[in-house]
């Protein structure tokens, strides 16, 4: 029934009302056009973004592999920096990354010579840390022996001497 009244009051509507309800009707229809396009100009923009998204992770990557032949090469000091990212948060995020199997290798066969204070001996230190004993001749082990006991009491004097002066 609902149905029948609205056809009713449809056709005794006048002509100028009729014209009105046409054009608000194509209004609409024009709205509607344009948010679909609008829609399609989204979609195709975010696609337009993942493809440059992508492209430049591939670009990145590329740049990676080539950094890493290329500090292979030369030492691991002189290292080229990219325009966009500073060089202190490169060496930041390379302190915090994990060390390859070459570069911990390299550190490792680094052998410094140390002295202690304390004993006034000469130690040989390997990479990070790893003290390292030196094969000597007996005669230059009692030299050794001599200096480090030298040094010994030098280092016990100074300390005992600081302590009676406060």
């Amino acid at each position: 029934m609902g149905k029948e009244k609205s056809k009713k009051r449809r056709r005794s509507t006048s002509s100028s009302e009729s014209s009105s309800n046409s054009s608000s009707s194509e209004s609409s229809h024009e709205r509607k056009k344009l948010r679909k396009l609008k829609k399609k100009l989204k979609r195709e923009q975010k696609k337009t973004e993942k493809l440059l998204k992508k492209k430049l992770k591939e670009e990145k990557r590329k740049l990676k592999k080539k950094r890493r032949s290329t500090s292979e090469s030369k030492d691991s000091s002189t290292q080229e920096a990219t325009a966009d990212i500073p060089i202190e948060l490169m060496e930041k995020s390379k302190a915090m990354a994990p060390m390859t199997k070459e570069e911990w290798e390299q550190r490792q066969s680094v052998v410094r010579r140390v002295m202690d204070e304390e004993t006034g001996r000469y130690r040989l230190i390997k990479g990070d840390g790893e003290v390292i004993e030196e094969i000597v001749s007996r005669d230059r082990h009692r030299q050794i022996n001599r200096q480090a006991t030298n040094a010994d009491g030098n280092f016990f004097q100074s300390q005992t001497l600081d302590k009676k002066m406060l």
